[in-house]
């Protein structure tokens, strides 16, 4: 399980450090950083799949991405910690679990802009492998500064390897030492799961019927919801599903219409004639099965984290929304962004709860004084 979140120069989140929990609920008002703190944990684990140069080159390179608020504090003297005057261009991601851990530390690119096309890629200056919560002396496994890399053994050892600026340990280191531990904090990564804002317009993919297999997770898209729900099904673990859909439609009953491999996802409710197609579903409905199957696959997933899983849904659905959410944290670790008061309320017993807050000098955790911030360690360049 993921301990700590910690994040240092990226937009708003200047310099920040959370705890997080099996349950974790992020709120706070418009423009405090709750987007900003999903797409960094984003980010984080697009670093687990070699992805995170691509995805900063996507967002406009390190210029769009880096803080762009004053350098100096607005209610107090002195810089702002993170962002204080003649610092290194730098975007720093790291996490910390009770297994292994894992940082990042991006920087400009050392290139002759007139010769190279690739301008917007930032460069990887430091990244490190640790055991446990933070990276200290005693716990690093693998290190890297630029270029050169060491791992651990009985002592540290340089490798021979090199890695190029946009190469990561966690992706491209050969050595036989730390391929192990480095393959199982990648596998691990790789199989975290977000879910923003599912299309539920007309042409939304959930609504069609599509060719079906077993399938582990939902995707982004809501393609396969229909595959998932009968994983679920046939692995016999589609009772704290069927409990979700009761929950919020009371009487209701999903079942699974199968003609030639093409899967149909189809909802029975009281009062009907026969069971709707996802096509035929309201908005609300089609995105609370969505959420159903993504937040209770029948195999879950290390991690799950959803964005404002509250949007399009009828107030009368959160008390449902918030049993399923907790039900699904009794299964795996997940974080919910959310701007609903409600349903932060509704989860505050079943988990820990962060607002965010922010006064111009950057995004901060409400009430979290120094000796509440979870010990961090970022290495020097």
């Amino acid at each position: 399980m993921l301990t700590t979140f910690a994040v240092s120069g990226y937009r708003s989140l200047v310099d920040l450090i959370v705890p997080l929990d099996r349950l974790t609920i992020v709120s706070g008002a418009n423009g405090t950083g709750k987007s900003n703190l999903y797409r960094a944990l984003r980010l984080l684990a697009a670093a687990g799949e070699g992805r995170i140069v691509g995805s900063i080159a996507r967002e406009g390179g390190l210029a769009s991405v880096l803080w762009a608020g004053p350098e100096v504090s607005r209610r107090a003297s002195g810089p702002i910690k993170g962002a204080s005057p003649g610092r290194p261009v730098s975007l720093r991601l790291g996490f910390g679990s009770d297994e292994f851990g894992y940082l990042t530390d991006l920087g400009l690119p050392q290139l002759d802009r007139g010769r190279s096309f690739f301008t917007q890629d930032p460069e990887v200056k430091r990244e490190q492998v640790f055991v446990g919560p933070f990276a200290r002396p005693a716990s690093v496994i693998v290190d890297r500064t630029r270029a050169a890399v060491r791992v651990r053994d009985d002592g540290w050892r340089v490798l021979q390897q090199t890695l190029g600026p946009g190469q990561s340990v966690l992706l491209d280191l050969e050595d036989a030492t730390a391929l192990p531990d480095t393959l199982r904090l990648r596998h691990r990564m790789a199989q975290w799961r977000f879910y923003d804002h599912f299309r539920t317009d007309r042409d939304a993919p959930a609504r069609a019927p599509q060719v079906g297999t077993r399938t582990r997770w939902l995707s982004d898209d809501g393609a396969d919801l229909a595959a998932v729900w009968a994983t679920a099904i046939e692995a016999a673990q589609d009772h704290d599903l069927t409990d979700a859909v009761s929950d919020a439609f009371p009487g209701s009953r999903v079942s699974i219409d199968v003609v030639s491999g093409v899967f149909r996802l189809m909802l029975g409710q009281p009062g009907l004639l026969r069971p709707l197609s996802t096509a035929e579903l309201s908005d609300g409905t089609l995105r609370y099965l969505l959420l159903c199957a993504a937040l209770l696959p029948a195999d879950p997933p290390p991690l799950i984290v959803v964005n404002e899983p509250e949007a399009s849904l009828h107030e009368s659905l959160i008390p449902a929304l918030a049993s399923l959410i907790a039900t699904a944290a009794n299964r795996t670790q997940v974080v919910v962004v959310t701007h609903s008061s409600v349903l932060r309320q509704a989860l505050e017993d079943a988990g820990s709860a962060i607002e965010l807050v922010s006064d111009g000098d950057g995004t901060e955790v409400a009430g979290q004084g120094l000796l509440d911030v979870p010990r961090w360690e970022w290495p020097k360049r």
